[in-house]
């Protein structure tokens, strides 16, 4: 009886020291959500070492592939722990998508900087992202945006993890006339991922609990009994230790004055500015789907979640990978009820589990998250009706914002050019008071960032 009343106030500590009370959760949500988050983005396992390994290579001994699945999930893992345990949020953080590819793709690739000091860019970034948190820079940011922004950034993002989904299964396929199109429906690929969204939203309907991760698993069971998808050739395996990846970053920072000082700048200002206001719409659009926002959450722990962001980054790049940053997956997690940073703590705890799993979860297909990431941007979408359409100030930079993250594939890309036509649409609505001056400095930076950078 003594050990498990001690067992019981351990728990009990535990539910305190996250809040589950004040946030209105419980262990069971918390898990559950934490699972499905993972599940909806453990794909970042294998994507992000398979865009990595284009650039990162020993000469003599060919990819290091194996080690930098142990350094994404090391990063992510820590990341996400200091998210959950210090910010105390249910968002999930890892090497993003796009910066890995920028990384690879614009940066190694095409302007042939080695990719010991593309390391370095993104050490420099972090501690950049440390200094900018510290200063509340970043805070301020998503305090001056105004709110039917923040609600539009939430529908974005949610039309914008669809879109991925929708794609990945290919319902939504390219198509030279009309850009996109309706994919070949009969296909064995687009049957499967429109049978896992029925059953998904069957049993979202039916209100079970974890519905969104029991639909990644009985899709991504379809896909391997179809033969669509290989079954698992294994369970464990033994991580091999990211020996030629840690510490790089150094190397490189040794290395940086043999480059080009404007190009340098130009690539650490281009990794600073998607992961800015990625992480900036992000941690908006989930904290409104949250409801952080009403309790005023992001006045007390905000600064936290940044630095979360930051060191991520930092250490990322010491292990040997791209800039981390905070995941739209964790939508998947909150949709599930998942409130406090207790969630976080199970994406992170997993995230190290995972790097004896990699068989098992390598097996689970892209298209088996599509049910998920559908039924997840139907959820977000409902902030539209706090967007005040009779006005056509926040309608028009609300449509925009909106509609701009999945067509132009950027959170950061919808919410620059949300902020400029507000600005300038105040303006012209003759009510220039209600906009602020950081507001038109960040309409300033964005404007400049378009003209001379392009996308």
């Amino acid at each position: 009886m003594t050990s498990e009343n001690g067992y019981l106030n351990k728990l009990g500590i535990i539910a305190k020291f996250f809040q589950f009370n004040q946030l209105q959760t419980n262990f069971y949500t918390e898990i559950i959500a934490g699972i499905t988050t993972f599940v909806t983005m453990a794909y970042i396992l294998v994507v992000n070492p398979e865009i990595l390994s284009q650039a990162i290579f020993l000469q003599n001994s060919g990819d290091l592939f194996g080690e930098l699945v142990i350094a994404t999930a090391i990063s992510a893992a820590f990341a996400t722990l200091i998210m959950g345990v210090y910010g105390n949020y249910p968002y999930a953080l890892a090497p993003g998508m796009g910066l890995n590819a920028y990384f690879t793709f614009s940066v190694v690739l095409k302007l042939g900087i080695s990719w010991q000091v593309a390391l370095a860019a993104v050490f420099i970034e972090g501690l950049i992202f440390i200094g900018l948190t510290l200063s509340k820079v970043r805070s301020q940011i998503v305090n001056n945006i105004p709110e039917c922004l923040k609600q539009a950034t939430t529908a974005g993002i949610g039309l914008f993890i669809a879109y991925i989904g929708l794609t990945s299964s290919k319902i939504i396929v390219t198509n030279e006339t009309t850009t996109t199109t309706l994919g070949n429906l009969n296909q064995p690929e687009t049957l499967v991922a429109i049978a896992g969204i029925i059953i998904t939203s069957a049993f979202v309907v039916r209100r079970i609990t974890g519905a969104l991760l029991w639909g990644i698993l009985a899709t991504a069971l379809l896909t391997w009994i179809l033969g669509i998808a290989p079954f698992p050739n294994g369970i464990i395996s033994f991580p091999q230790l990211p020996t030629h990846l840690f510490g790089q970053a150094f190397v490189g920072l040794e290395n940086i004055v043999r480059t080009d000082i404007w190009e340098l700048i130009t690539i650490i200002f281009v990794f600073i500015f998607v992961d800015l206001f990625d992480t900036v719409g992000t941690l908006t659009g989930l904290g409104i789907k949250a409801g952080y926002f009403h309790q005023k959450r992001e006045s007390l722990n905000l600064d936290k979640a940044f630095m979360a962001d930051a060191l991520g980054t930092t250490f990322g790049a010491v292990m040997g990978t791209s800039t981390v940053t905070s995941y739209i997956e964790s939508a998947a997690g909150v949709s599930e009820g998942g409130r406090s940073g207790f969630t976080a703590v199970v994406v992170g705890f997993l995230f190290i589990l995972s790097i004896f799993f990699i068989p098992l979860l390598s097996a689970i297909p892209s298209l088996a998250t599509t049910p998920t990431l559908l039924v997840v941007g139907v959820l977000m979408m409902g902030s539209v009706r706090n967007i005040s359409w009779d006005d056509p100030t926040e309608s028009i930079s609300a449509f925009l914002t909106i509609i701009i993250m999945p067509l132009s594939y950027s959170i950061a890309d919808g919410l620059a050019i949300g902020l400029i036509s507000y600005s300038l649409l105040k303006t012209f609505q003759g009510k220039f008071h209600e906009t602020t001056f950081f507001m038109w400095i960040l309409t300033l930076i964005f404007v400049l960032k378009f003209l001379f950078l392009g996308k």
